[in-house]
Protein backbone atom coordinates (compact mmCIF):
# COMPACT_ATOMS: atom_id res chain seq x y z
CA UNK A 1 0.00 0.00 0.00
CA UNK A 2 2.75 2.35 1.14
CA UNK A 3 4.56 2.06 -2.55
CA UNK A 4 1.02 2.46 -3.95
CA UNK A 5 0.88 5.86 -2.46
CA UNK A 6 4.33 6.44 -3.75
CA UNK A 7 3.88 5.90 -6.88
CA UNK A 8 0.47 7.80 -6.29
CA UNK A 9 2.72 10.81 -5.53
CA UNK A 10 4.62 10.79 -8.57
CA UNK A 11 1.72 10.95 -10.40
CA UNK A 12 0.95 14.46 -9.23
CA UNK A 13 3.65 15.79 -10.87
CA UNK A 14 2.09 14.71 -14.48
CA UNK A 15 -0.42 17.07 -13.93
CA UNK A 16 -1.07 19.62 -16.59
CA UNK A 17 -0.05 23.48 -15.04
CA UNK A 18 -3.07 25.97 -15.63
CA UNK A 19 0.23 28.68 -16.63
CA UNK A 20 2.49 27.40 -18.89
CA UNK A 21 6.16 28.71 -19.52
CA UNK A 22 8.19 26.08 -21.11
CA UNK A 23 7.78 23.60 -24.30
CA UNK A 24 6.29 20.14 -24.59
CA UNK A 25 9.75 18.78 -24.78
CA UNK A 26 11.25 20.45 -21.76
CA UNK A 27 8.66 18.77 -19.68
CA UNK A 28 8.97 15.70 -21.17
CA UNK A 29 12.90 16.15 -19.92
CA UNK A 30 12.26 17.60 -16.45
CA UNK A 31 8.93 16.08 -15.36
CA UNK A 32 7.92 13.02 -17.16
CA UNK A 33 11.72 11.32 -17.28
CA UNK A 34 12.47 12.28 -13.90
CA UNK A 35 8.87 10.50 -12.79
CA UNK A 36 10.13 7.91 -15.16
CA UNK A 37 13.01 7.16 -13.67
CA UNK A 38 12.12 7.70 -10.03
CA UNK A 39 9.16 4.99 -10.74
CA UNK A 40 11.72 2.45 -12.09
CA UNK A 41 14.11 3.08 -8.60
CA UNK A 42 11.47 2.61 -6.57
CA UNK A 43 10.01 -0.86 -8.06
CA UNK A 44 13.90 -2.27 -8.73
CA UNK A 45 14.42 -1.07 -4.75
CA UNK A 46 11.44 -2.83 -3.65
CA UNK A 47 12.43 -6.11 -5.66
CA UNK A 48 15.42 -6.09 -4.82
CA UNK A 49 15.42 -5.29 -0.70
CA UNK A 50 11.76 -7.33 -0.47
CA UNK A 51 12.40 -9.75 -2.74
CA UNK A 52 14.93 -12.42 -3.53
CA UNK A 53 17.34 -10.64 -5.91
CA UNK A 54 19.97 -13.78 -6.01
CA UNK A 55 19.76 -17.34 -5.71
CA UNK A 56 22.87 -19.63 -5.91
CA UNK A 57 23.15 -23.45 -5.86
CA UNK A 58 25.62 -25.10 -4.12
CA UNK A 59 26.62 -28.19 -2.48
CA UNK A 60 27.22 -28.60 1.18
CA UNK A 61 27.24 -24.77 2.26
CA UNK A 62 24.90 -23.10 4.03
CA UNK A 63 22.52 -21.32 0.82
CA UNK A 64 21.79 -17.69 2.56
CA UNK A 65 25.27 -17.06 3.30
CA UNK A 66 26.72 -18.11 -0.23
CA UNK A 67 23.71 -15.86 -1.78
CA UNK A 68 24.98 -12.90 0.37
CA UNK A 69 28.06 -13.21 -0.10
CA UNK A 70 27.88 -13.20 -4.47
CA UNK A 71 25.04 -10.39 -3.76
CA UNK A 72 27.76 -8.20 -2.25
CA UNK A 73 31.09 -9.20 -4.38
CA UNK A 74 30.03 -9.74 -8.07
CA UNK A 75 28.99 -13.20 -10.18
CA UNK A 76 30.88 -13.83 -13.56
CA UNK A 77 29.92 -14.95 -16.54
CA UNK A 78 32.25 -16.46 -19.71
CA UNK A 79 31.89 -13.63 -22.87
CA UNK A 80 32.87 -16.82 -25.37
CA UNK A 81 30.12 -19.19 -23.59
CA UNK A 82 27.31 -16.73 -25.47
CA UNK A 83 28.24 -18.41 -28.91
CA UNK A 84 27.92 -22.16 -27.62
CA UNK A 85 24.55 -23.76 -27.91
CA UNK A 86 22.67 -23.75 -24.99
CA UNK A 87 21.82 -27.25 -23.93
CA UNK A 88 24.52 -28.90 -25.76
CA UNK A 89 27.51 -27.11 -25.40
CA UNK A 90 26.96 -25.25 -22.07
CA UNK A 91 23.94 -25.42 -19.63
CA UNK A 92 22.98 -21.47 -19.61
CA UNK A 93 24.18 -18.88 -21.53
CA UNK A 94 27.50 -17.67 -20.68
CA UNK A 95 28.08 -20.28 -18.01
CA UNK A 96 31.07 -22.61 -18.87
CA UNK A 97 34.30 -23.63 -17.16
CA UNK A 98 37.02 -21.37 -17.26
CA UNK A 99 39.97 -23.03 -17.12
CA UNK A 100 41.49 -21.36 -14.74
CA UNK A 101 41.55 -18.46 -17.15
CA UNK A 102 40.62 -15.72 -14.75
CA UNK A 103 41.25 -12.83 -17.10
CA UNK A 104 38.67 -14.65 -19.39
CA UNK A 105 35.64 -13.97 -17.17
CA UNK A 106 33.13 -10.74 -17.70
CA UNK A 107 32.21 -9.93 -14.17
CA UNK A 108 28.91 -8.10 -13.29
CA UNK A 109 28.94 -5.55 -10.43
CA UNK A 110 26.25 -3.23 -11.10
CA UNK A 111 23.39 -4.91 -10.28
CA UNK A 112 23.38 -3.47 -6.48
CA UNK A 113 23.62 -0.46 -7.60
CA UNK A 114 21.22 0.36 -10.47
CA UNK A 115 18.15 1.38 -7.98
CA UNK A 116 20.65 4.45 -6.37
CA UNK A 117 21.95 5.32 -10.04
CA UNK A 118 18.43 5.67 -11.01
CA UNK A 119 17.50 7.82 -8.68
CA UNK A 120 20.38 10.15 -9.01
CA UNK A 121 19.44 10.18 -12.32
CA UNK A 122 16.05 11.74 -11.86
CA UNK A 123 17.43 13.79 -9.63
CA UNK A 124 20.09 15.33 -12.79
CA UNK A 125 16.94 15.55 -14.88
CA UNK A 126 14.94 17.59 -12.84
CA UNK A 127 17.73 20.07 -11.97
CA UNK A 128 16.71 22.17 -15.69
CA UNK A 129 13.13 22.40 -13.81
CA UNK A 130 14.83 23.37 -10.35
CA UNK A 131 16.71 25.84 -12.10
CA UNK A 132 14.23 27.42 -14.36
CA UNK A 133 11.32 27.90 -11.60
CA UNK A 134 13.89 29.82 -9.45
CA UNK A 135 14.91 32.08 -12.25
CA UNK A 136 11.20 32.54 -13.51
CA UNK A 137 9.97 33.39 -10.37
CA UNK A 138 6.08 33.30 -11.23
CA UNK A 139 6.27 35.93 -13.62
CA UNK A 140 4.19 34.93 -15.81
CA UNK A 141 1.51 33.65 -13.55
CA UNK A 142 1.90 37.06 -11.99
CA UNK A 143 1.07 38.36 -16.08
CA UNK A 144 -1.86 36.00 -16.83
CA UNK A 145 -4.02 37.23 -13.84
CA UNK A 146 -6.84 34.92 -14.49
CA UNK A 147 -6.89 35.63 -18.11
CA UNK A 148 -6.75 32.22 -19.39
CA UNK A 149 -10.41 32.05 -18.37
CA UNK A 150 -12.58 34.83 -20.30
CA UNK A 151 -15.26 34.15 -17.66
CA UNK A 152 -15.26 37.62 -15.89
CA UNK A 153 -17.04 41.07 -15.80
CA UNK A 154 -16.00 43.79 -18.48
CA UNK A 155 -14.39 45.87 -16.47
CA UNK A 156 -12.15 43.05 -14.47
CA UNK A 157 -10.89 42.15 -17.61
CA UNK A 158 -10.14 45.44 -18.98
CA UNK A 159 -8.24 46.38 -15.79
CA UNK A 160 -6.35 43.65 -15.78
CA UNK A 161 -5.09 44.26 -19.51
CA UNK A 162 -4.87 48.10 -19.20
CA UNK A 163 -1.96 46.58 -16.19
CA UNK A 164 -0.21 44.09 -18.61
CA UNK A 165 -0.43 46.69 -20.71
CA UNK A 166 1.79 49.35 -18.40
CA UNK A 167 3.76 46.18 -16.77
CA UNK A 168 5.04 45.79 -20.92
CA UNK A 169 5.30 49.36 -21.37
CA UNK A 170 7.68 50.19 -17.99
CA UNK A 171 9.49 46.64 -18.71
CA UNK A 172 9.96 47.09 -22.56
CA UNK A 173 13.21 45.40 -23.68
CA UNK A 174 13.96 44.28 -19.92
CA UNK A 175 12.92 40.65 -20.19
CA UNK A 176 16.12 38.96 -22.62
CA UNK A 177 17.73 38.08 -19.34
CA UNK A 178 14.42 36.20 -18.97
CA UNK A 179 14.09 34.52 -22.33
CA UNK A 180 18.17 33.27 -22.31
CA UNK A 181 17.82 31.76 -18.61
CA UNK A 182 15.07 30.05 -20.35
CA UNK A 183 17.23 28.58 -23.33
CA UNK A 184 20.19 28.29 -21.03
CA UNK A 185 18.11 25.51 -19.02
CA UNK A 186 16.93 24.22 -22.56
CA UNK A 187 20.29 23.67 -23.35
CA UNK A 188 21.12 21.52 -20.13
CA UNK A 189 18.55 18.95 -20.89
CA UNK A 190 20.26 17.86 -23.93
CA UNK A 191 23.63 18.19 -22.45
CA UNK A 192 22.18 16.36 -19.23
CA UNK A 193 21.02 13.31 -21.71
CA UNK A 194 24.08 13.60 -22.99
CA UNK A 195 25.90 13.13 -19.94
CA UNK A 196 23.80 10.25 -18.88
CA UNK A 197 23.72 8.28 -21.98
CA UNK A 198 27.61 8.40 -21.66
CA UNK A 199 27.66 7.63 -17.98
CA UNK A 200 25.16 4.50 -18.20
CA UNK A 201 27.50 3.14 -21.16
CA UNK A 202 30.56 3.47 -18.16
CA UNK A 203 28.23 2.01 -15.60
CA UNK A 204 26.97 -1.05 -18.33
CA UNK A 205 31.32 -1.61 -19.43
CA UNK A 206 30.79 0.10 -22.93
CA UNK A 207 27.53 -1.90 -23.42
CA UNK A 208 25.01 0.87 -23.22
CA UNK A 209 24.91 2.63 -26.03
CA UNK A 210 24.47 -0.03 -29.07
CA UNK A 211 22.47 -1.84 -26.68
CA UNK A 212 18.87 -1.11 -28.24
CA UNK A 213 20.41 -1.34 -31.60
CA UNK A 214 21.80 -5.00 -31.40
CA UNK A 215 18.30 -5.41 -30.03
CA UNK A 216 16.57 -4.27 -32.82
CA UNK A 217 19.19 -6.33 -35.17
CA UNK A 218 18.09 -9.64 -33.02
CA UNK A 219 14.70 -9.58 -34.91
CA UNK A 220 16.73 -9.60 -38.12
CA UNK A 221 19.01 -12.62 -37.07
CA UNK A 222 18.68 -16.44 -37.99
CA UNK A 223 17.50 -18.49 -35.04
CA UNK A 224 20.51 -20.39 -34.81
CA UNK A 225 22.58 -17.47 -34.70
CA UNK A 226 20.69 -15.40 -32.18
CA UNK A 227 23.09 -14.14 -29.40
CA UNK A 228 20.41 -12.22 -26.77
CA UNK A 229 22.11 -8.89 -25.71
CA UNK A 230 19.45 -8.64 -23.19
CA UNK A 231 21.34 -11.70 -21.84
CA UNK A 232 24.38 -10.62 -22.74
CA UNK A 233 24.07 -7.48 -20.59
CA UNK A 234 21.27 -8.50 -17.73
CA UNK A 235 22.76 -12.32 -17.60
CA UNK A 236 19.69 -14.63 -15.81
CA UNK A 237 22.16 -16.97 -14.85
CA UNK A 238 25.81 -16.35 -13.47
CA UNK A 239 28.91 -18.18 -12.25
CA UNK A 240 30.06 -17.16 -8.29
CA UNK A 241 33.60 -18.75 -6.97
CA UNK A 242 33.13 -19.18 -2.74
CA UNK A 243 36.07 -20.12 -1.15
CA UNK A 244 36.68 -21.35 2.60
CA UNK A 245 39.06 -23.21 4.66
CA UNK A 246 38.11 -26.98 5.20
CA UNK A 247 39.01 -28.98 8.45
CA UNK A 248 42.52 -29.19 8.19
CA UNK A 249 42.97 -25.34 7.28
CA UNK A 250 42.95 -26.44 2.95
CA UNK A 251 41.04 -23.32 0.91
CA UNK A 252 38.43 -24.85 -0.68
CA UNK A 253 37.03 -23.40 -3.67
CA UNK A 254 33.26 -23.97 -4.09
CA UNK A 255 31.78 -23.21 -7.72
CA UNK A 256 28.22 -22.09 -7.39
CA UNK A 257 25.31 -20.95 -10.18
CA UNK A 258 23.73 -18.09 -9.12
CA UNK A 259 20.08 -17.30 -10.87
CA UNK A 260 19.37 -13.48 -10.86
CA UNK A 261 15.78 -13.18 -11.36
CA UNK A 262 16.17 -9.06 -11.15
CA UNK A 263 17.60 -8.90 -14.03
CA UNK A 264 14.60 -9.85 -16.04
CA UNK A 265 13.70 -6.22 -14.41
CA UNK A 266 16.42 -4.52 -15.54
CA UNK A 267 16.88 -5.48 -19.07
CA UNK A 268 13.06 -4.05 -19.48
CA UNK A 269 13.57 -1.10 -17.77
CA UNK A 270 17.33 -0.25 -19.74
CA UNK A 271 15.52 -1.17 -23.05
CA UNK A 272 12.67 1.10 -22.30
CA UNK A 273 15.23 3.66 -20.77
CA UNK A 274 17.63 3.71 -24.07
CA UNK A 275 14.67 4.07 -26.09
CA UNK A 276 13.13 6.91 -24.71
CA UNK A 277 16.40 8.60 -23.89
CA UNK A 278 17.35 8.28 -28.05
CA UNK A 279 13.92 10.12 -28.90
CA UNK A 280 14.30 12.61 -26.41
CA UNK A 281 18.05 13.45 -27.65
CA UNK A 282 16.76 14.15 -31.17
CA UNK A 283 13.76 15.91 -30.20
CA UNK A 284 16.26 18.19 -28.02
CA UNK A 285 18.78 18.49 -30.63
CA UNK A 286 15.56 19.96 -32.79
CA UNK A 287 14.49 22.14 -30.10
CA UNK A 288 17.73 23.87 -29.81
CA UNK A 289 17.95 24.46 -33.49
CA UNK A 290 14.50 25.33 -33.39
CA UNK A 291 15.58 28.06 -30.48
CA UNK A 292 18.48 29.05 -32.69
CA UNK A 293 16.11 29.98 -35.26
CA UNK A 294 14.67 31.60 -33.29
CA UNK A 295 17.21 34.22 -31.90
CA UNK A 296 19.01 34.35 -35.58
CA UNK A 297 16.16 34.89 -37.41
CA UNK A 298 13.70 37.38 -36.40
CA UNK A 299 11.56 37.07 -39.51
CA UNK A 300 10.00 33.54 -38.31
CA UNK A 301 9.10 35.01 -34.86
CA UNK A 302 5.84 36.86 -36.46
CA UNK A 303 4.57 33.78 -38.59
CA UNK A 304 5.26 31.83 -35.25
CA UNK A 305 3.19 34.35 -32.92
CA UNK A 306 0.05 34.20 -35.87
CA UNK A 307 0.34 30.41 -35.43
CA UNK A 308 0.04 30.28 -31.44
CA UNK A 309 -2.74 33.06 -31.77
CA UNK A 310 -4.81 32.14 -34.67
CA UNK A 311 -7.14 35.33 -34.58
CA UNK A 312 -4.57 37.53 -35.03
CA UNK A 313 -4.15 38.87 -38.30
CA UNK A 314 -0.63 38.17 -39.96
CA UNK A 315 0.38 42.40 -40.28
CA UNK A 316 -0.22 42.56 -36.25
CA UNK A 317 2.23 39.70 -35.57
CA UNK A 318 4.40 41.33 -37.87
CA UNK A 319 4.40 44.72 -36.44
CA UNK A 320 4.51 43.45 -33.10
CA UNK A 321 7.73 41.44 -33.21
CA UNK A 322 9.60 43.94 -35.40
CA UNK A 323 8.88 46.84 -32.77
CA UNK A 324 9.87 44.63 -29.78
CA UNK A 325 13.64 43.13 -28.81
CA UNK A 326 13.70 38.87 -28.03
CA UNK A 327 12.83 39.06 -24.64
CA UNK A 328 9.86 40.81 -24.92
CA UNK A 329 8.24 38.70 -28.10
CA UNK A 330 8.91 35.63 -26.08
CA UNK A 331 6.83 36.98 -23.03
CA UNK A 332 4.36 37.91 -25.75
CA UNK A 333 4.55 34.43 -27.05
CA UNK A 334 4.04 33.00 -23.70
CA UNK A 335 1.18 35.06 -23.22
CA UNK A 336 -0.67 34.16 -26.63
CA UNK A 337 -1.22 30.11 -24.79
CA UNK A 338 -1.71 31.57 -21.56
CA UNK A 339 -4.61 33.73 -22.26
CA UNK A 340 -8.06 33.40 -23.94
CA UNK A 341 -7.40 33.79 -27.21
CA UNK A 342 -10.28 36.43 -27.78
CA UNK A 343 -8.67 38.65 -25.08
CA UNK A 344 -5.14 38.13 -26.25
CA UNK A 345 -6.24 39.15 -29.58
CA UNK A 346 -8.06 42.61 -27.94
CA UNK A 347 -4.82 43.34 -26.06
CA UNK A 348 -2.54 42.68 -28.46
CA UNK A 349 -3.93 44.50 -31.28
CA UNK A 350 -4.56 47.71 -28.70
CA UNK A 351 -0.66 47.23 -27.43
CA UNK A 352 0.22 47.45 -30.97
CA UNK A 353 -1.57 50.82 -31.37
CA UNK A 354 0.34 52.03 -28.02
CA UNK A 355 3.41 50.84 -29.21
CA UNK A 356 2.73 52.41 -32.57
CA UNK A 357 2.11 56.03 -31.28
CA UNK A 358 5.00 55.68 -28.66
CA UNK A 359 7.15 55.44 -31.55
CA UNK A 360 5.64 58.74 -33.76
CA UNK A 361 5.79 60.55 -30.79
CA UNK A 362 9.76 59.91 -30.44
CA UNK A 363 10.10 60.43 -34.18
CA UNK A 364 8.39 63.38 -33.75
CA UNK A 365 10.39 64.54 -30.55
Amino acid sequence: MSLYKLLAGLGQYLKRQEVGTDSMVFRMHNIFTTVLLFTCSVILTATQYVGNPITCLVEGLPKQAVNTYCWITSTFTMPDAFDRQVGLEVAHPGVANDFGDVEARKYYTYYQWVCFVLFFQALFCYVPQWLWNNWEGGLMQALVMGLNYGIDEKENIEKKKNTLMEYLRLHIKCHNTYVYRYFVCEALCLINIFAQLYFMNRFFDGEFLSYGLRVLQMSETPQEERIDPMVYVFPRVTKCIFHKYGPSGTIQRHDSLCILPLNIVNEKTYIFIWFWFILLAIMLIGLIVYRATIIFVPLVRSKLMHLSARLLPIEICRSVSAKVDLGDWWILYILSSNMDSLIYRDFLMEFTKKMGNASSKAMTA
